[in-house]
């Protein structure tokens, strides 16, 4: 998640793209800030999403599936970006692609689908923020993902009051963003044993 700001002013794509492919940055109010490093068991848990949806999404040509490192542009004005995210596991539904988007660059908008996993310092009211930030930018769904508890939370944009809640023994419906999808939480959560 963002940690460190590097910079105060709205910036340009241009300027982003600068800073190299090496940067883990995102743009919040403005501000370029410097994403703090994860830890493996986040990457196995966004790992797990990442090959159910796009196995899925393949196999019924529905859109692409992008891992943690894409930047969606959510929030532009003239001068420059006030908003960019870099979700965990994203979606982009076939029909929602912006055709004009130039494939070397952040994404030009809100992913369909966001999944963010927690990590052991992140702030619950920061990432609540990030969810509000998808769903307000245009994504259909935002998925928050709990390690520790084992829980994953399924927000919607049409129903922002709405939350799904799914535990341990519980199978995540796919509904009319993704129909005949399901995912079951012991598949999310299963990590291998080292050693």
């Amino acid at each position: 998640m963002a940690d460190v700001v590097i910079g105060e002013r709205l910036h340009t794509v241009e300027e982003l793209l600068a800073l190299g492919s090496e940067a883990r940055i995102e743009v919040i109010e403005g501000e370029i800030v410097e994403m703090s490093p994860v830890g493996g068991l986040h990457h196995f848990i966004a790992g797990n999403i990442y090959d159910e949806l796009r196995s899925f999404t393949r196999k019924h040509n529905l859109g692409f599936v992008f891992m943690d490192g894409l930047l969606y542009l959510l929030h532009k004005e003239d001068k420059g970006i006030r908003g960019a995210q870099v979700p965990d596991v994203s979606f982009i539904r076939g029909v929602d692609i912006i055709a004009t988007w130039q494939m070397e660059q952040p994404y030009p908008g809100a992913p369909t689908l966001a999944v963010e996993v927690m990590s052991p310092d992140d702030r619950i009211e920061e990432v609540l923020l990030r969810v509000r930030r998808y769903l307000h930018a245009g994504s259909d769904q935002v998925w928050l993902v709990f390690p520790r508890e084992k829980e994953l939370h399924q927000y919607f944009r049409e129903s922002r009051a709405q939350v799904q809640v799914y535990q341990i023994d519980d199978v995540l419906d796919g509904g009319a963003l993704l129909p005949d999808f399901t995912l079951r939480m012991r598949d999310v959560f299963a990590v291998p044993t080292l050693g």
